[in-house]
């Protein structure tokens, strides 16, 4: 993926990881887009930075992101890249019956929402030169956080589909997966300022040297997620497993 002169789309672009990339993609001298539900938030992201723009989307919606896609590309045809980053996470009771209302959002968010966000844009960034998807999966989809089961299979899925996308894509579109460790953010209550996970401007500049590399790895991966990606080659994967049981 080159670094500079791009165009970006970045959902989940309203907070967090997706606001924090966009504005360092921004920096280094893209056009970028973000994307997301709350048209306040996608202000904060973009305030005071040319070449930049907002867009409002619901990925939970088949019909939305059909529009989203027509008004995207109409708007910013030369888009190139698109940065699958929105999600939700929430924890969850498995031992009795329950509302599954959570874990359908889940599922539509984190694993529907990309999937069908890059149906609709897949043939524009087919023609489009420096063509690149890059879906965020998570150190989660590699050994699972029993207390948010639903969350920790969508991001297992991702890093699954992510594979099987790069090799149908291989020689038109580059497909890069970036897997996050517990990163501070406000995708759970507390997160933002809990000990031991790694605070947001670090992860989002260690994740940016890892973009500039020649040629980009397939999985972009800061230092903090390899105990989780590499637990199960290691033999590691029941010690990290029973540890993730007690959070």
């Amino acid at each position: 993926m080159k670094i500079s002169g791009n165009t970006i789309l970045v959902t989940g672009g309203g907070s967090g990881i997706g606001r924090a990339l966009a504005q360092r993609w921004h920096d280094l001298g893209n056009h970028v887009i973000v994307a997301g539900r709350r048209q306040d938030a996608l202000n904060e992201t973009i305030a005071g930075r040319a070449n930049m723009a907002a867009m409002t989307l619901d990925v939970e919606s088949v019909e939305a992101i059909e529009d989203f896609a027509t008004r995207l590309i109409t708007a910013h045809p030369a888009l190139n890249v698109i940065v699958n980053n929105a999600g939700i996470m929430a924890r969850e009771d498995l031992t009795a019956r329950r509302d599954l209302s959570v874990a359908e959002a889940t599922i539509v968010t984190n694993l529907l929402g990309p999937i069908r966000l890059i149906d609709a844009l897949v043939d524009h960034l087919a023609a489009a030169p420096d063509a690149v998807i890059v879906n965020l999966s998570s150190g989660l989809g590699f050994v699972p956080l029993p207390g948010a089961p639903t969350y920790s299979a969508t991001k297992a899925a991702i890093h699954s589909y992510t594979v099987s996308l790069r090799e149908q894509l291989k020689g038109k579109i580059e497909v890069i997966e970036l897997a996050p460790p517990a990163v501070r953010t406000d995708l759970t209550p507390g997160q933002s300022t809990r000990e031991g996970y790694m605070p947001l401007d670090e992860f989002a500049d260690e994740v940016m040297g890892l973009f500039q590399q020649v040629p980009t790895p397939p999985e972009i991966l800061v230092k903090n997620v390899l105990p989780l990606r590499t637990a199960e080659a290691e033999g590691r994967f029941p010690d990290v497993l029973a540890f993730l049981n007690n959070l």
